[in-house]
């Protein structure tokens, strides 16, 4: 059985920068809370981005009692409450305990698991990865070695339509219609095929060879290591076949970066009922509509609410004959139901007041630029890391000392960027003109 396997000793990777490892793993969590210029900030790992819906409901009393009355998703469908008092870590730990959110102290800030939200939903899938999700999210939080992964490690789960696959995770399971798993570590190609069912379990023990190989280099993540990704795709195969689980390599090319975002509005699936779609302006949604999300899942659907890694929701099990009606609510409320929202395609990281390291009021200047939709995303940034900016092909809007710098980034690479001194109407239109295509 994998699980009794013993984690064989290898030799470490080549001596790299080991320095961050030194310096330990500074990603916030809901047990050491970042501090913010806007108060103290906690992040609520969501695996796979799965609420119930009284989970939602202490999100939201929490963020309104203890925070700032928002919350903030993440590129990763996780929650992040901010504005809050660096006395509140308790109590905060308190009640997400309670709730079921915050199930091990020690796997808090692992919890990294993005899977693909319409799965088992609309019919596109080649399974439903639910299970897996719950089988990893287990299997996790049991692991000792586990406990070790740091807070930007991440999982994903792709239920074969390769929407998440093109997130960059550090270990990924993509679905096959004949009930097999393809296991993907980093962005390699040569994947391995295995069964289905032991799936979870095997990206666990990919998470454990990672970390087996990862002391020397100081390595955080799969992208870390300095001999790359092959070694370790070795290693597990290796580990695998130990078990006597079946495995054949293969050559699966990682699914395009972009927006593959779930469109907003009604998703029609096999059944006679709907998800309801949304997006969150800028990623953040107020307790009002909130709320309604709530009680749509609770009275109106199946009673959870999935958080997406590109800062939507989407509730399953509205009936059919409502969904026009509860979408406009939605609308009404301030979301994004669909392709022709002005805020379709834009985001931002926090700035400031927020962030001390921010230039920029950006969520401000990001309303103030709104205009037409455009063919390309946009990503407001506030200094030059560019915090939760998105994948793909994307339009880079980045504060600098005196003004902005609009650029057109695609397969990782950056147009030569056109520089805007503060003159707000002129870097609306570079912007509107940049989604546009033009220039």
């Amino acid at each position: 059985m994998l699980a009794a396997m013993p984690r064989p000793a290898t030799t470490p990777a080549p001596p790299g920068d080991a320095s961050a490892r030194a310096r330990g793993d500074a990603c916030p969590g809901t047990l050491r809370l970042h501090r913010a210029d806007d108060g103290a900030l906690a992040r609520i790992r969501v695996p796979g981005g799965v609420l119930t819906a009284d989970q939602a409901d202490v999100l939201r009393e929490l963020a309104g009692r203890l925070g700032d009355g928002e919350l903030h998703l993440t590129s990763r469908g996780n929650v992040q409450l901010r504005g809050l008092g660096q006395e509140h870590g308790g109590e905060l730990a308190y009640r997400l305990r309670e709730s079921g959110l915050l199930p091990s102290e020690r796997h808090e800030r692992i919890r990294n698991v993005v899977a693909s939200p319409l799965s088992g939903l609309d019919g596109r899938g080649e399974r439903d990865v639910r299970p897996w999700l719950s089988a990893l999210d287990t299997l996790l939080c049991a692991s000792d070695a586990a406990a070790g992964l740091s807070g930007r490690f991440l999982f994903a789960l792709d239920d074969g339509r390769g929407d998440v696959d093109a997130l960059g995770a550090d270990v990924t399971l993509r679905a096959r219609s004949e009930g097999n798993a393809l296991l993907r570590i980093g962005a390699e190609e040569t994947v391995l095929r295995i069964p289905g069912a032991g799936a979870p379990q095997a990206a666990l023990v990919a998470a454990e060879a990672f970390l087996d190989a990862s002391p020397a280099s100081g390595a955080w993540r799969v992208a870390d290591l300095p001999t790359g990704a092959g070694p370790l795709v070795d290693e597990v195969e290796r580990r695998l076949r130990a078990a006597g689980v079946r495995t054949t390599r293969t050559v699966a090319p990682v699914a395009p970066q972009g927006s593959t975002a779930p469109a907003t509005g009604a998703v029609s699936g096999p059944r006679d009922v709907v998800a309801l779609s949304a997006g969150l302006p800028l990623g953040r949604i107020g307790a009002e509509p909130w709320q309604m999300l709530t009680d749509i899942a609770r009275h109106c659907g199946d009673g959870e609410l999935r958080l997406t890694p590109w800062r939507g929701i989407v509730v399953p099990g509205a009936e059919r004959e409502r969904a026009t009606e509860l979408l406009d609510s939605l609308g009404e409320a301030g979301l994004i139901v669909g392709p022709h929202s002005p805020w379709t395609g834009v985001g931002a990281c926090i700035g400031r007041p927020g962030c001390a390291k921010s230039l920029a009021d950006v969520r401000s200047q990001a309303a103030a630029a709104l205009g037409p939709v455009g063919a390309l995303p946009v990503y407001w940034s506030g200094c030059e890391r560019r915090c939760g900016h998105p994948q793909g092909e994307w339009i880079d809007v980045v504060a600098t000392p005196d003004g902005h710098e609009v650029a057109h980034v695609r397969d990782g690479r950056k147009d030569a960027p056109v520089r805007i001194t503060d003159s707000p109407p002129a870097l609306a239109a570079a912007v509107s003109a940049a989604r546009r295509g033009i220039g």
